[in-house]
């Protein structure tokens, strides 16, 4: 018997497990492609069993599959996942309907203005540390509540992805503090605990909602009925777990006050870790993944997802991973500003800093010179345009960055990345390791099964190399985004009514 770690994340448009050492050594990684459903425009859903509880169960057997490992040598198991999603369970804890997915999910924006006006801007920010935006997971328990009563009727369990599947791994019900501060506004940061007044307000009753703890510590142990179902064996401990972009953050070191972490994935989160919250209603404060820190956090709406969109409409010939390719090195070539095209990068609304959930994609500039390449590194561009916002965001706010490291598929290469260097005029970090949330769930796992502590990722993080800005192109970018802020500004209204 060997002391295995297992790491699994559910993402938007994949899975992926790794089986590291207790030392973060790296045996096997495993990965799946599924897909999103979007039934109606700003509605984006999953189906949690065919897809979260489907990829969990293959994968766990692919990486037991054909030796040398047993799933006696595995001595922890940790998952994350997207998320804050919102999940309806019945009384047998079945799901009732798909599950609604995170910021990228714009349908209640009707009940966020409701709400808002019920219980005040003002008084919201000083109780949730933020305001209510498509991130927020209480607007969508209104919108289920007014347009699927039937569903809520049968309703007795409120979940999210990663805790839906640590339900389904150890049958308890239990949910991190960093995800739960989503829950706005329910989840109270002052106590860590939900707020029985303000789910008074949403008649909400307190039975619906998980019981809160920290992502590393254990939620029990995988039951009789998971061991069949995975493979793994009956008594393994399973940690808690949280969102994927907190185990991108703890899988990169980015553990101490001052570290700032982008992640490069569907879309564009930014988490930085802080000693004393800093609230802003631009942006997002949340517990951090232990007891004494917070999060200043950030995500963009449509960024990995919008290259993934043009891949799939403009590049059907050819399979994803070679159009990838081919689009990243046609657009090395096109220099700094696209040939004159500027777009916004708002193909489902955006999340941070402008909170627009009505916001869409805008393309400024196009010509009959320009090629596909010109705006595919126009959209890269766009969306470095918006990075910049946030952090200048973040800046203003007054929050301390120290350190930025970089995860996530669109830092597989250094193209992108160093374009965000350019326009931000930031030196990012990248790591050895580059698997991303899986590799933080691993070490998540070590950490429940009490084989790690917390102070032991600095001795699994590795550095790589680092991306310092290209001065040669700081002048155009230094034009371009004040434009970027403007063309928003300028097409706001139009895009509304469109």
């Amino acid at each position: 018997m060997r002391d295995l770690l297992l790491g699994i994340d559910v993402g938007t448009y994949s899975s992926k497990a790794v089986l590291t050492e207790a030392d973060g050594t790296v045996l096997r990684v495993e990965t799946l492609a599924h897909d999103i459903m979007t039934p109606h425009p700003g509605h984006v859903e999953q189906d949690a069993d065919a897809v979260w509880w489907a990829d969990v169960t293959t994968l766990c057997k692919k990486m037991l599959a054909n030796g040398p490992f047993t799933a006696d040598d595995i001595a922890g198991v940790a998952v994350s996942a997207i998320g804050p999603c919102l999940l309806p369970l019945c009384k047998q804890g079945k799901p009732l309907r798909p599950a609604i997915l995170y910021g990228v999910d714009t349908r209640a924006t009707t009940e966020i203005d409701e709400l808002t006006a019920e219980l005040g801007a003002k008084a919201l920010l000083e109780h949730a540390q933020m305001t209510l935006t498509s991130q927020s997971v209480g607007p969508k328990i209104r919108w289920l509540q007014k347009h699927e009563p039937e569903v809520w009727s049968q309703t007795r369990q409120l979940t999210s992805a990663s805790a839906y599947l640590v339900f389904k791994l150890t049958g308890e019900h239990i949910l991190d503090h960093h995800t739960a501060s989503h829950f706005v506004p329910i989840y109270d940061p002052s106590s860590r605990q939900w707020s029985e007044q303000f789910a008074r307000h949403m008649n909400l009753p307190i039975s619906m909602l998980p019981r809160l703890g920290w992502s590393h510590d254990a939620a029990g142990q995988i039951t009789g009925a998971a061991s069949k179902a995975t493979g793994l064996r009956a008594g393994t401990p399973v940690a808690i777990g949280t969102v994927d972009a907190l185990s991108e953050a703890i899988s990169v070191g980015v553990c101490e006050p001052g570290d700032l972490m982008i992640m490069y994935g569907s879309t564009t989160f930014f988490i930085l870790v802080q000693e004393v919250p800093t609230p802003d209603p631009r942006v997002w404060t949340t517990a951090g993944a232990h007891p004494d820190q917070f999060n200043l956090a950030a995500g963009m709406g449509t960024t990995g997802s919008l290259t993934r969109w043009f891949v799939n409409e403009f590049s059907q010939a050819e399979s994803v991973p070679v159009a990838y390719k081919r689009l990243f090195a046609a657009a090395s070539g096109v220099p700094a500003g696209s040939g004159g095209i500027l777009m916004l990068p708002y193909f489902n609304g955006e999340r941070t800093p402008i909170n627009d959930p009505r916001a869409k994609g805008v393309i400024a500039g196009l010509s009959l010179h320009h090629k596909r390449e010109h705006l595919f590194k126009a959209m890269l561009e766009g969306v470095a345009l918006g990075v910049r916002q946030n952090l200048e965001t973040f800046a203003a706010i007054g929050a301390v960055v120290k350190r930025v490291v970089a995860v996530g598929g669109g830092a597989q290469s250094d193209l992108w990345p160093q374009i965000i260097s350019d326009v931000c005029g930031i030196r990012q970090n990248l790591t050895r390791v580059k698997l991303g949330a899986c590799f933080g769930d691993a070490f998540m796992a070590g950490c429940a099964a009490g084989l790690i502590s917390r102070a032991d990722i600095q001795h699994w993080v590795v550095s790589d190399h680092a991306l310092a800005p290209d001065l040669r192109h700081r002048a155009i970018y230094d034009h371009l985004y004040p434009e970027f802020l403007n063309l928003y500004q300028s097409t706001r209204e139009i895009v509304h009514k469109l």
